[in-house]
């Protein structure tokens, strides 16, 4: 009995054991597991994701094999192609040009604009609603303001405004536009998320031990709002694509020199292409809508990989 009494005296000032190599592999390779369990339990976003990926790699490598000069070549003589005929796989256009090369580069340039604007986006709106739901009070009120400001403008409009003014308009200055006026929804949808996370034990547990806010913000409270940011990832990034097609559809998107899925969907403009021509329009309408697909699925299995994740802590 005294000797049982000592390893317990030694255990309480030695401290616990160590972990073993083992089980810090196996907390290294939790994450990874359960981002794993979810796909393979969920078929419908397995298959999304394999799809999603074969898109990206026929729109980004297989436009490295692409000419752009000689894909957007105009070639009177083979307007009006159909598809599958003179070696054209999806026919030509009114100028000759090869609708499966424009579909390639239109692909790239349009999930790279909605990639760019979900990123820039995704910043300033986090950043900016953590700092306004953390620290609430009169800051939270002036910067809720200015947010209330940008939302109540004629954005389309002013976009549209700004485009058709600009003398040089490409794929970042697109980009810029769009990222300047719609980093609201998110900044809002963070700091409605953020109050409520301040008010909890393990944010006044972390400023009692005297953890600085920068620490507290991005290293307690983001991840604890992963999966809302995850899933507003997701579906920005899909409406964004949708954002820069219907834009470049109406004509004020992309230059027409640029090719892009909305300018390849704005050739439906008469009765005759859109019931006889199908090759010029459906291609990339049907790419736009796997896309979206695809999109939405592994956003809400990423939805369960995040929450299941915190329930493992």
């Amino acid at each position: 009995m005294e000797n049982r009494n000592q390893e317990i005296l030694v255990e309480q000032q030695i401290g616990p054991e160590s972990p073993e190599p083992e089980d810090n592999q196996k907390l290294a390779t939790t994450g990874f597991q359960v981002v794993v369990r979810e796909f393979l339990k969920d078929k419908v976003a397995l298959v999304s994701v394999v799809v999603l990926v074969l898109i990206l790699l026929l729109a980004f490598v297989g436009s490295l094999f692409l000419d752009k000069d000689s894909v957007t070549k105009i070639d009177i003589l083979s307007r009006y192609t159909p598809w599958g005929q003179d070696g054209f796989i999806l026919g030509t256009d009114e100028g000759g040009r090869d609708v499966f090369g424009l579909l390639i580069i239109g692909a790239r340039n349009s999930i790279m604009i909605g990639f760019l604007i979900t990123v820039f986006t995704s910043l300033i709106g986090i950043i900016y609603g953590l700092i306004s739901g953390y620290f609430g009070g009169m800051t939270d009120v002036i910067m809720m303001r200015v947010v209330d400001f940008i939302m109540i403008l004629p954005t389309t409009m002013i976009i549209i405004v700004l485009i058709v003014i600009l003398p040089y308009n490409n794929v970042w200055t697109f980009t810029a536009i769009m990222s300047a006026f719609y980093w609201t929804g998110k900044a809002r949808l963070i700091r409605s998320r953020v109050l409520s996370e301040v008010s909890l034990d393990y944010v006044n547990a972390s400023k009692t031990l005297g953890s600085g806010n920068i620490m507290i913000m991005f290293r307690e409270v983001l991840p604890n709002i992963s999966s809302l940011i995850i899933v507003n990832l997701t579906l920005s990034f899909a409406g964004n694509i949708g954002i820069e097609t219907g834009l470049s559809y109406l004509g004020f998107g992309l230059p027409p020199n640029v090719p892009s899925l909305g300018t390849l969907i704005g050739y439906a403009n008469n009765a005759d292409i859109i019931e006889n021509k199908q090759w010029l329009w459906m291609p990339a309408s049907l790419l736009i809508l796997v896309m979206m697909l695809c999109i939405n699925y592994i956003g809400q299995a990423m939805q369960r990989v995040a929450d299941s994740k915190q329930r493992l802590g």
